[in-house]
């Protein structure tokens, strides 16, 4: 049985359609991925399916009782919600078990009543049923689902305590989709996801999809995200959905050879059309008229019934760097090189003396807040670095990409954009190049700060594609383009014949083209650098936890010990408390198998109480060091 159908669903906006033709259905357990070009409607579907928004045409049926969680681009709070912003990210997370802490105070309140030989025997024979209940759905493990969820989507411990209000769109973003993990809801529908998650968070959300039970419909540009944790994907046009079996990869390859088979079709038949045609013309007034008409009559038939359309490719980019002037050979070398702030009293990482070689492309990786950016404004002289050395190699033009597009003028228009750049280019050469970038008539006299993330992206791109650089510094280059120019954007860099320094989650796009990797480690406060694509980290850093497995211990620090002493104490108040919360478990059972001997289960209940006094005592213990 499935947990939600559509069938034919369409949808406009006045005179403006959107989509039509739509019909999808979604089983139990699916893990369904919505692809298609920006703007082509993957958003306002969701929210039909939902119940956001009601269809123009055809019909939405969801199971009864269906529970969705549906996590929106940007998290926002409804005015009926709009007190949980005063809620603390913790309190926030307790709200996703409000039943379970019920039960809890109930289970508490018998407790009591327990001890009072009016009441036990009553409070026994409801406290059974009740703790079994409790037991079976997570009563005794809530908070530590807590505790992975939220480290696992990279809140620190001591991020539990602030009120959801003081954390950025991001951060309420992740607690929004933290929130809707742990209320654990049938049908997941999340439109994108990964947005404001970094490599870590991401790799996290990956592995609790594959562990999940329920099913997922899934908008996302992150082609890794997609190849490991989604087997169908529907392809979104606005006459409707087309199916594919398998990830992203499969899609990929399934949508060239169905292109191809039709592009076949389409010449087999226009061959025979115009073989019948002139068969026709020839014979339509001789001797074989009748035998033409025939022809004619089927033909007409054909065309009006079974005529093959030729393929047509949706609107996307089209980038070309073209030929840029060759650079030296060594195009960048740093000797002792730290980053970070003059006004700070530490930098936020070491670098490796690096030698970077004409035509390489290395991928810098990490977590968000790491420094990546300030390393690349490091390297172009925007921040002076905190100690060390940069040394450029000769004949070098640096082309940057940033990832807010700060360097674009927000009064200028998207033509004043390009003519900033190139002076001497004639306006219908500088709108056909705009074309190549999907701006074209009027749009190309919108005003930067009035253009949308992808759109001031599409511009940023077409002035570094006419800036003939051939060193080029990317910030998070793919962010705001859909898979279809993803795959264009990436053939462009593959292409390129200069040397590429790239920030990017995109993992698909490091592991295409990345000769080198250098990923900042925060915690170490180091830059290592891998020989190879993201499979060659992955390698390398499996290979660096086992050796940390294996390695003996040495001398610390006394900052060190320090840290060490802290962790060792939470992590033996950790197996304290779970030991306390299994003698609890065991308790119960035992008062629920004891219930008709009232004075074992007065003593097992003054046991159960006991046992509860010191687990909050304990947990009070946790949170204290846990803040430290």
């Amino acid at each position: 049985m499935s947990l939600l159908s559509a069938s034919d669903v369409a949808k406009s906006y006045g005179a403006q359609d959107v989509f039509s033709g739509v019909s999808l259905v979604i089983p139990r357990r699916a893990r369904i991925a919505l692809v298609g070009r920006n703007g082509i409607g993957k958003t306002t579907l969701l929210r039909v399916l939902i119940g956001l928004e009601k269809p123009d045409q055809g019909t939405v049926q969801r199971a009864r009782s269906l529970q969705i969680g549906y996590l929106p681009q940007e998290a926002s709070y409804s005015k009926s919600r709009r007190s949980e912003l005063s809620d603390t990210l913790w309190d926030s997370m307790l709200q996703a078990f409000s039943a379970l802490r019920a039960q809890e105070k109930t289970m508490a309140s018998l407790e009591q009543k327990m001890a009072d030989p009016d009441e036990a025997e009553d409070a026994m024979e409801r406290y059974g049923p009740l703790q079994e209940a409790f037991e079976f759905a997570g009563g005794y493990t809530y908070p530590n689902q807590i505790r992975r969820v939220l480290n696992g989507l990279g809140f620190e411990e001591d991020e539990y305590k602030y009120p959801i209000r003081q954390l950025s769109g991001g951060e309420r973003t992740r607690a929004f989709l933290a929130r809707l993990l742990l209320e654990n809801p049938d049908l997941l529908i999340l439109d994108e996801p990964t947005n404001h998650l970094d490599l870590e968070a991401v790799e996290w959300l990956e592995s609790w999809l594959r562990e999940w039970n329920g099913a997922a419909l899934m908008v996302s540009h992150d082609r890794y995200f997609l190849d490991h944790t989604v087997d169908r994907i529907l392809e979104m046009s606005p006459t409707g959905l087309e199916a594919y079996r398998g990830n992203y990869s499969a899609y990929a390859d399934q949508r060239i050879e169905r292109r191809q088979r039709r592009e076949t079709e389409y010449r087999a038949q226009q061959e025979h059309i115009q073989k019948e045609q002139e068969y026709i013309r020839r014979n339509i007034a001789g001797q074989n008229t009748r035998q033409a008409q025939g022809r004619r009559k089927r033909l007409e038939r054909l065309l009006q019934e079974s005529a093959v359309s030729p393929v047509k490719e949706a609107q996307c980019v089209s980038v070309d760097f073209g030929e840029v002037k060759r650079s030296g050979d060594v195009v960048l070398e740093t000797h002792d090189l730290e980053i970070g702030y003059s006004d700070s009293d530490t930098p936020l990482f070491l670098v490796p003396d690096l030698i970077l070689h004409r035509g390489e492309c290395v991928a810098i990786i990490g977590p968000n807040g790491a420094g990546k950016t300030t390393f690349l404004k490091t390297l172009l002289r925007e921040v002076g670095p905190f100690g060390g050395d940069i040394h450029f190699g000769a004949s070098l033009h640096v082309g940057y990409f940033a990832q807010a597009h700060e360097g674009l003028n927000p009064k200028n228009t998207v033509l004043d954009a390009i003519l900033a750049v190139a002076p001497d280019l004639k306006i219908s050469e500088a709108r056909s190049l705009l074309a190549r970038f999907l701006f074209t008539g009027d749009t190309v006299e919108k005003r930067i700060e009035i253009l949308s993330g992808g759109e001031r992206a599409r511009v940023a791109l077409a002035v570094l594609a006419l800036e003939g650089a051939n060193f080029l510094m990317l910030d998070e280059p793919s962010n705001h383009l859909d898979i279809r120019s993803q795959e264009i954007f990436e053939q462009a860099l593959g292409d390129f014949p200069g040397t590429i320094l790239l920030v990017s989650h995109d993992r698909y796009l490091i592991d295409v083209l990345a000769t080198q990797v250098w990923a900042v480690e925060p915690f170490e406060r180091v830059l290592e650098v891998v020989k190879g694509g993201y499979a060659a980290y992955l390698e390398a850093r499996r290979e660096k936890v086992e050796k940390r497995k294996n390695k003996p211990k040495r001398n610390t620090s006394p900052f060190e010990k320090r840290k060490t002493r802290s962790r060792i104490g939470i992590e033996e108040l950790e197996t304290q408390i779970h030991e306390i919360e299994t003698a609890l478990a065991e308790t119960a059972r035992e008062i629920q198998a004891e219930s008709d001997d009232h004075v074992k289960v007065q003593q097992l209940g003054r046991t159960y109480a006991e046992l509860e006094k010191q687990l909050n005592a304990y947990l009070e213990r946790w949170e204290s060091m846990a803040e430290e």
